[in-house]
């Protein structure tokens, strides 16, 4: 099956709470689809993007509660059922702007953490146009080595790729390790999505700006930094693109960057030339398009629920 994305990472189950406040306050909880990856997965697929998505879930009720939700959106997914650890969970709290915090009673051992070089498939590789990586999934030496497996694979076989580190320093004794491995994805990548958080952290870079230009000269072909309610910009090259963020009731920020990646790979998948051709009205609707998104996520409860279709969104 020709792709236009592949997403390679993790799937999780995010436990999405009753109400706001502390989670020992919450009587019930919704299981839904989760993982940074495989919501890219879901944005693309709703957004009428050809996709798949690759990852390891455990061999129990919730990696097939996944396997169930990623199909029912037209995903071609292919996972890995893992009996040596369970499918990862994620509960969920909100405060009363909707920003989150989480809870995890098996983060670190989860079975997304097994995924390893055996996992890529060049070929099913070579079929897609892009390939979408983050780095959570990532935090073992195997699964580092899995993700430099992807990369070489994608190179060999003119894939271009992008990157949203979408990092979880709580899953990292050393960071060390992250911030080597996120420099060598960033030297590959043709896109590349950080929050500013993201960009001080990995990068050293605390001005947004000057974060996107260090970004292009690492290697990223089209950079976006995002700024939460103040937006988003990209650069290519030496052009500099700004968007306004989309004026919604936030009812949820879980997702909203997933939100992002997605709108912005629907229209660069799309294009027919790598990124680093396109016109810049191209990446100027592309960044509009990722900020919708995005906002639309943040009006409703968790990370999907709130992921457009096609038909509900325009550039």
């Amino acid at each position: 099956m020709e792709l236009d994305v592949l997403c390679f990472g993790e799937a999780l189950v995010d436990l999405l709470p009753d109400r706001r406040g502390r989670l020992e306050d919450c009587e019930r909880f919704e299981a839904c689809s989760g993982g940074a990856p495989a919501n890219v997965a879901t944005g693309l697929a709703r957004l009428g993007v050809r996709t798949g998505f690759r990852g390891v879930v455990g061999d129990d009720a919730f990696g097939r509660l996944l396997a169930r939700k990623l199909a029912a959106e037209g995903i071609a997914c292919t996972l890995r059922l893992a009996r040596e650890r369970p499918t990862g969970m994620w509960f969920v709290a909100l405060d009363a702007r909707g920003e989150r915090t989480f809870f995890s009673p098996n983060a670190r051992f989860s079975a997304d953490k097994l995924v390893a070089p055996g996992d890529v498939d060049p070929a099913a590789l070579a079929r897609a146009r892009f390939l979408h990586v983050g780095s959570s999934a990532h935090v073992l030496p195997d699964g580092r080595a899995a993700l430099r497996a992807a990369l070489a694979a994608a190179r060999a076989a003119g894939v271009r790729v992008s990157f949203d580190p979408n990092v979880r320093v709580h899953l990292w004794d050393d960071l060390a390790p992250l911030r080597a491995l996120c420099a060598d994805v960033l030297a590959a990548a043709d896109v590349a999505k950080l929050s500013d958080e993201e960009a001080e952290l990995l990068l050293g870079e605390r001005d947004p700006e000057r974060a996107a230009a260090r970004l292009v000269d690492l290697g990223v072909g089209v950079a976006c930094v995002t700024l939460g309610p103040r937006g988003a910009l990209l650069r290519r090259g030496a052009d500099v693109l700004h968007a306004p963020a989309e004026p919604v009731e936030v009812v949820d920020t879980t997702g909203a960057g997933d939100g992002f990646v997605a709108g912005l790979l629907s229209v660069l998948s799309r294009a027919g030339a790598p990124p680093a051709l396109l016109p810049t009205e191209t990446l100027a609707a592309a960044l509009r398009l990722a900020n919708r998104v995005a906002g639309r996520v943040c009006t409703r409860l968790g990370a999907v629920a709130g992921l457009p279709r096609a038909a509900e969104i325009s550039i």
